[in-house]
């Protein structure tokens, strides 16, 4: 790790305006790429956060999707 650079970069930084500061983050956030729902789905399939929800009982019939009445 080139921590004499993050250090210099953080200085930089801290030196610019807002407004410059502004578009520092618009061009961040440019080069940031965001997972789709299907690579999400994908992960969630894979990692099994969520596996326990397979035990779980239906409470929805699959005729009609409304859900079951708790008394």
């Amino acid at each position: 790790m080139n921590t004499k650079l993050v250090v210099s970069l953080i200085q930089i930084i801290q030196f610019l305006s807002e407004e410059e500061r502004t578009l520092l983050e618009q061009k961040l956030a440019e080069e940031i790429s965001y997972p789709s729902a299907k690579e999400i789905e994908n992960l969630v399939q894979i990692g099994g956060a969520f596996d326990f929800l397979y035990d779980e009982p239906d409470i929805y019939t699959i005729e009609d999707g409304e859900p079951i009445q708790w008394h």
